[in-house]
């Protein structure tokens, strides 16, 4: 039998159902199975589920390599514990809320083998309706992330976008980032003082300071629910908050970290003027919530 070229390592948190068909689209939906170009390995760590995750993986798919942690430790933890027992030269993470499409795993690969050593690689991710999902950017500058915040520029595709041709950029999804293990040694894992969200953005952060290249492939393609762990339109947007106070403080001077807490301080009260206007609580409660996130 062949030594495992790859590990596919997926992160769960109470999405039964949709752990269900992301496995079912790796191993039936005509992928890697189908041209036996590829040995592999899947590996699912699971962070206390409590919604039949653990039983359903157990039951129909004896074949995954499962972890199950004893509480909910986070996004970069749990997929750091895959690392640790990965097989496969080369890792691929994927979201529990990833669809893959046909063959888009073995074309990852086939394009990742190509590449210059250190390298990391994303496919292209789309919406459930078809259209392209935004899933590559440039670099968190000041600049970009005041383009982001005041600019609308992830809905101008000026800081996140979904190219239609390779491309090298700073930085790809976590939803679906392929790897060498070797890297992890070299880089270091993701950092576990990230809960959600930015996890991977440090990460490729670390690897461009080590003369890492990141590339984006749009031939590979995966459909991608989207924050399907995180309950809810406020759990990103006060992690991502987090996300961008502690990526900050770790990586950069601090008049940086002043102006980035200046800018999460202006979005929080620009919104929570807005909602207060239009009547929208729940939209003004989470402004709130990010507030106090911006000031701490």
């Amino acid at each position: 039998m062949k030594n495992i070229e790859l590990s596919i390592i997926i992160v769960s948190f109470n999405t039964c159902k949709l752990l269900e068909s992301c496995l079912q689209s790796i191993y039936f939906n005509e992928n890697i199975e189908s041209e036996k170009q590829l040995v592999y390995e899947v590996i699912v760590t699971d962070n206390y589920s409590v919604d039949g995750s653990i039983e359903m993986v157990e039951k129909k798919y004896p074949q995954v390599r499962l972890i199950k942690n004893n509480s909910n430790v986070g996004f970069g933890k749990a997929n750091n514990q895959g690392i640790k027992i990965a097989k496969g030269n080369t890792i691929l993470f994927l979201n529990s809320d990833i669809l893959v499409q046909k063959n888009a795993i073995i074309r990852l690969y086939k394009y990742f083998t190509q590449l210059p050593s250190k390298s990391i690689v994303g496919g292209r991710l789309f919406n459930l309706d078809g259209s392209p999902q935004p899933s590559c950017g440039p670099a968190y500058t000041l600049i970009n992330i005041f383009v982001a915040l005041f600019l609308k520029g992830d809905y101008l595709h000026l800081t996140r976008y979904s190219p239609q041709s390779e491309k090298e950029v700073d930085w790809v999804m976590g939803a679906c980032i392929m790897a060498e293990k070797k890297a992890f040694k070299e880089i270091g894992g993701f950092d576990e003082g990230i809960f959600m969200y930015m996890e991977e953005i440090d990460w490729q952060f670390r690897a461009k300071q080590l003369d890492y290249r990141i590339f984006f492939y749009p031939n590979a393609q995966f459909t991608h629910v989207g924050a399907a762990s995180s309950q809810g339109r406020a759990t990103p947007i006060l992690n991502v908050f987090k996300g961008f106070k502690y990526f900050y403080k770790k990586h950069f001077p601090g008049w940086k970290e002043y102006c980035l807490r200046v800018f999460l301080l202006l979005k929080s009260l620009m919104a929570i003027a807005l909602f207060t206007i239009m009547n929208k609580k729940n939209d003004h409660k989470l402004y709130k919530d990010a507030l106090k996130i911006a000031i701490s």
